[in-house]
């Protein structure tokens, strides 16, 4: 039986990629942070299926401790401070999880076992203020907040370490995914969560940022299977995960507040407190390469993404259920 260990298990990929290695037969463990709140909500329908134990992007010694100990095959770095609006009020500690800790982790690695294979969860927002249009693995990164100058560190340095020390170390440079396990400070959910309290009645007005930002969204249950494809390459290689198409944040709004016949034009108010020092205005991918040399394809289109994200939020409101 493989083993995986899996950091950031219980946000929006680590849930996802744990139940997909799961049904691949594989024994997972999942890294958390001990801290005084830990949410398992996201896995907790698999809690007792996984190993939960501690470690810290922060903290080498622990991360050692830990690969010598439960010795897993593949090592997925999903864990890290990912919101880009916080990376402006935490640039440093942002800094120090984002990008040092990718560095820790692969010299957890290099110390305990080198065969490890590594996954690193590189993003589309190293590439910015974009250079060319539409983006791929030999694309030059712009980055344009503290949390895209991390991504870029803990891209580079895996890049370093695969090359330095012949690692199976791989990058998905992965563009916007989402699900309704999406946390609420993402703006998909933040909409799609507002629409479906308007629709029953339990709030009136939505205040956003910049509607004209462009992306590629897709959904994050087809992104963690490239991840895995990844690691059963025979050479590592950088892969662009993307859908290929882009959309406004005004599309997003367009597509989920019609789902539920209403126009979103009524309850919308753009909110100065929300837009970023420095915008990303466009960003669109070429998974070609993922295509050719993964097999990989993304499976559901950006329509049933968001129908899917508010369908789940009505439920979540209708149970009397909160959003985490």
């Amino acid at each position: 039986m493989p083993k995986a260990l899996i950091t950031g298990i219980t946000g929006q990929d680590g849930s996802y990629l744990a139940e997909f290695l799961l049904q691949k037969g594989y024994e997972v463990i999942g890294m958390v942070r001990r801290t005084s709140t830990i949410h398992y909500h996201r896995v907790q329908h698999i809690q007792d299926k996984i190993t939960i134990v501690p470690g810290d992007l922060l903290d080498e010694v622990s991360l050692i401790h830990m690969l010598e100990e439960h010795q897993p095959d593949e090592v997925y770095n999903l864990a890290a401070q990912s919101f880009v609006q916080t990376s402006w009020s935490q640039p440093v500690f942002t800094g120090e999880v984002t990008a040092l800790g990718v560095t820790r982790l692969l010299d957890a690695i290099r110390l305990v076992n080198p065969k490890i294979r590594f996954y690193q969860a590189s993003s589309s927002e190293m590439f910015g203020k974009v250079v060319e249009v539409p983006q791929k693995e030999t694309t030059p990164f712009y980055p344009r907040s503290p949390y895209g100058v991390a991504k870029v560190y803990g891209h580079w340095i895996t890049v370093n370490y695969r090359e330095s020390y012949n690692l199976h170390a791989t990058s998905g440079i992965l563009f916007n995914h989402e699900s309704p396990r999406r946390g609420l400070e993402f703006v998909t959910r933040k909409i799609t969560y507002h629409v479906a309290k308007i629709r029953l009645g339990l709030a009136n007005e939505l205040r956003l940022g910049n509607l004209d930002a462009r992306r590629d969204w897709g959904f994050a249950g087809d992104y963690v299977k490239a991840m895995w494809l990844m690691l059963q390459q025979d050479t590592p290689h950088d892969y662009v995960i993307a859908t290929g198409e882009t959309h406004s944040v005004e599309d997003f709004l367009q597509e989920a507040f019609s789902y539920v016949n209403l126009d979103w034009r009524e309850f919308v108010v753009q909110d100065p407190r929300f837009m970023r020092p420095a915008e990303v205005d466009l960003l669109v991918g070429d998974p070609s390469k993922a295509g050719r040399e993964l097999g990989w394809e993304p499976a559901v289109s950006f329509r049933e993404l968001v129908h899917m994200m508010v369908e789940a939020d009505l439920k979540l409101l209708r149970d009397g259920g909160t959003a985490m």
